[in-house]
């Protein structure tokens, strides 16, 4: 495997390359504007065989993704903050239509006030269009996510399309080495891409986008509901053949030092890269720290999650955007509802932090693990929601 020093962007566009899309439709935008701004200079080298369509707006681009990928096209963008909102009114009709479009999303803070830096608001405003969503906690990571998501996505069981995740500038723009796969290495992992329900099949002829009024909305948004489901099974199931082709595993959780932790940290992203330094210094100092990372945030991997912190004491939930809900951010409160039953759960603090880029440190994480230590032994937690790092 070739070894190269790549940024968050050049990885996802390098992963681009090697697909070879049918179609790509795009708009630049901070802090992922580079990504197809990469890949469009590799159509105009000639290294794809991509139609590139260079649009007016996010919107347009998703449009034209809808558009290209009912024409039986395997079809390919990238965005960001409020380019994925722009894109929002096509989001849903894009799963709806069972369309397998990969997104690159490079996660950014929604405005206002303006602001251009990471935070994970963008991506879960649109959490609940039907689009399967994948963080990467860093550029290989985002490398071999675009690669698994164009199997998962095309899966006949499934036929969502999805989206990968880098945080923006902390991956987007810092550059690290990753493995890379040969050219005829994807080629071959990909296969052939198959083309179903295409509005140009004149021997099969379909109608997409009808109107759907009360006799049968209801009945077509189940195979939307029925598809999310059975995706967690192919996500694994492509995780798994990954692993034995390439060596790099994956799943929809990652356990680092959890199996005997009394108390831990549950993230997304590349904060959890900084939490494992973190971990390492505590277990030197004998205390039993662990991360459970949620790679798969949709579909939501509640059982794993469930199972992976039942034996531990103390937890903090880590969300680095707020729902403005007074209930805390959206993986509290999807974590929360799924330990509702659970017979064996640990105390539970969320931690909004890092809006609008704000930074956390090695000594910001130390804090929140002598916080959740403290909890453990006295039975209860001090403040159920925090908004850590926000100057008083």
């Amino acid at each position: 495997m070739p070894i190269l020093a790549k940024t968050g962007n050049e990885a996802m566009a390098e992963a681009m390359r090697q697909i070879n899309p049918d179609v790509v439709a795009a708009y630049p935008i901070t802090p992922a504007t580079e990504v197809v701004m990469i890949f469009s200079g590799f159509v105009a080298d000639g290294l794809v065989d991509t139609e590139f369509v260079a649009v007016e707006s996010e919107h347009s681009a998703m449009s034209a993704c809808v558009g290209a990928a009912a024409a039986g096209c395997r079809v390919m963008t990238g965005t960001s903050s409020q380019g994925l909102q722009l894109m929002s009114e096509i989001l849903p009709i894009a799963s709806a239509l069972r369309q397998p479009i990969v997104l690159c999303e490079v996660n950014r803070a929604l405005s206002g006030p303006i602001n251009i830096h990471c935070d994970h608001s963008d991506t879960m405003a649109v959490r609940d269009f039907g689009w399967i969503q994948i963080f990467s906690e860093n550029a290989q990571e985002a490398y071999d996510n675009i690669l698994q998501l164009i199997k998962i996505t095309e899966n006949e069981s499934v036929r969502l399309p999805g989206m990968a995740t880098t945080d923006g500038f902390i991956i987007s723009h810092c550059m690290e080495k990753i493995e890379a796969l040969d050219d005829n290495e994807v080629k071959e992992y990909l296969g052939e891409h198959k083309k179903m329900n295409s509005v140009l099949d004149l021997d099969k002829p379909v109608t997409l986008g009808a109107l759907d009024l009360q006799d049968y909305y209801f009945e077509h948004k189940m195979p939307i509901i029925e598809a999310m489901k059975n995706s967690k099974d192919v996500i694994l199931k492509v995780a798994k053949d990954f692993a034995k082709r390439y060596g790099r595993e994956y799943g929809l959780i990652e356990e680092y030092k959890l199996a005997d932790a009394e108390i831990a940290l549950v993230a997304l992203g590349s904060t959890c890269g900084t939490a494992r330094v973190v971990i390492d210094e505590l277990r030197e100092k004998g205390v039993k720290a662990g991360l459970l990372k949620i790679r798969v945030f949709r579909p939501f991997p509640a059982e794993e999650i469930v199972k992976a912190l039942s034996k531990v004491k103390a937890a903090a939930i880590m969300d680095r955007s707020d729902m403005y809900s007074n209930q805390g951010g959206p993986l509290f409160s999807e974590l929360r509802s799924a330990m509702y039953e659970a017979k064996d759960k640990p105390l539970l603090t969320n931690y909004v932090y890092g809006l609008g880029g704000r930074e956390i440190s090695l000594e910001d994480i130390q804090k929140i693990f002598a916080e959740q230590k403290e909890a453990a032994a006295s039975g209860k937690v001090k403040q159920l929601i925090q908004h850590f790092g926000v100057r008083e």
